[in-house]
């Protein structure tokens, strides 16, 4: 089992940039995939994006290419979601999620592990 903390949400305004954190410990291998999934009010858990543990590749729901960035640290066990030019619709709980899972995928179900989430709020 992996735990998961979620950190550096917050409110900001339209067009800046937030870098989220997510510490992660426990027994975490190559063959974890490390996602992100946001969740605004009144509307379903969408996928982000996820990382691949072992190879460092990432990939994005295509309505997030272009603004969002994850990265990790394997020194730290951190992974990061960088999100650039902020908009009020990005307004949502951030979280991270990990499983160990044979590929990418965007299926919440396929994580065991979640985080408590970090609220993003984007003032227009």
């Amino acid at each position: 089992q992996v735990q998961l903390v979620e950190s550096g949400g917050g409110l900001v305004q339209a067009g800046e940039s937030l870098r989220l954190s997510c510490a992660a410990s426990g027994r975490i291998f190559v063959s974890h995939v490390m996602g992100w999934f946001r969740q605004a009010p009144g509307k379903e858990r969408e996928f982000v994006g996820c990382i691949l543990w072992g190879s460092d590749n990432t990939y994005y729901a295509d309505s997030m290419k272009g603004r969002f960035t994850i990265s990790k640290d394997g020194a730290t066990n951190t992974v990061y979601l960088q999100i650039d030019n902020l908009k009020p619709e990005d307004t949502a709980v951030y979280y991270c999620a990990a499983g160990i899972i044979s590929s990418a995928t965007a299926k919440g179900r396929d994580y065991d592990d979640w985080g408590q989430g970090t609220q993003v709020t984007v003032s227009s």
